[in-house]
């Protein structure tokens, strides 16, 4: 009888779970709050009662996404740690679907590039009558008296030194990458550590541009994009830098060896992809539609 339960293969049947149940169940209430909100700021909903509840749904969906996280992630790390259940063919698996997450990372930030280089690169275009209204026909835009846009940033003041803060991060994580591949445990803590807090300095560099820039996020077309794509990237890197935390505990932990580490490669990868983009911003964005930084930026 026993026998006729044995494995006999590579690949790993996961037992039956409540984490895809409780995710698409946070993630629907999530959005059931956010568009309360939404609704709530324009205007649209009168019932005072659900309007009242649209923070309150929107936290409840979150934490039960959270929970979700924690739980199913422990799963998986148990799976590969404990359990023996990632051999080759699994871990093979694993990075095909990492791979198309991370291509679908990419047709994301794609969205926000096409909506400012159609903006870049057609100031005036005669279809869009307001949209020369908003550029002055011309890119960057000419700055508007009503503060809302008085210049643009210097690329080669702070915006140079986060670019090289994530470069420098992502030669951190590599070196992170071959101690693990030589059994290195104090090569592989200091490299992860290190990544760590080279974002966190990346970040709060970000958030401190926000705050001194000369334009705004609403009411202008040149700070809704800015922002947009440079805001996603900063959120990113502010998910990749608690991925990577995650991955310290877990080597910490004594989690990973030279053969098996997909939660490891799975962050390294995230984090160059962060680093891509990127450049990517600094290169289109700062430098080439940079036009004439605003004093003092």
């Amino acid at each position: 009888m026993a026998e006729s339960h044995a494995k006999h293969h590579d690949y790993h049947l996961v037992d039956p779970s409540i984490w895809p149940a409780a995710s698409a169940l946070g993630a629907f209430t999530m959005a059931i709050g956010a568009i309360v909100l939404m609704r709530d700021s324009s205007g649209g909903v009168d019932f005072e009662l659900f309007t009242l509840s649209g923070p309150y749904i929107f936290i409840a969906g979150l934490l039960v996404v959270l929970f979700t996280m924690a739980g199913w992630w422990r799963d998986v790390v148990n799976e590969a740690e404990y359990q023996g259940h990632h051999t080759p063919v699994v871990q093979l698996h694993l990075r095909y679907g990492m791979i198309l997450f991370i291509a679908s990372e990419v047709m994301f930030f794609v969205a926000w590039f096409w909506a400012y280089f159609d903006i870049a690169l057609f100031p005036g275009e005669a279809a869009q009558i307001a949209r020369t209204e908003l550029t002055g026909g011309h890119w960057p835009p000419a700055m508007t008296e009503d503060g809302r846009f008085h210049g643009t940033f210097d690329p080669w003041s702070l915006p140079l030194v986060n670019t090289l803060i994530l470069l420098t991060s992502g030669t951190t994580i590599t070196w992170a990458h071959h101690a693990l591949l030589r059994d290195d445990r104090g090569g592989l803590i200091a490299g992860l550590a290190l990544t760590i807090v080279l974002g966190v300095i990346f970040t709060s560099l970000q958030a401190y541009e926000y705050g001194h820039a000369a334009f705004q996020f609403s009411g202008h077309i040149y700070g809704s994009t800015f922002f947009m794509a440079t805001g996603f990237h900063g959120f990113h890197v502010i998910v990749g830098t608690l991925f990577l935390t995650v991955i310290l505990f877990r080597a910490l932990a004594g989690h990973f060896n030279s053969k098996q580490h997909f939660g490891f490669e799975a962050a390294a990868w995230y984090w160059h992809f962060v680093d891509v983009v990127w450049l990517f911003l600094f290169s289109c964005i700062y430098v080439w539609g940079g036009g004439v930084p605003a004093a003092g930026h």
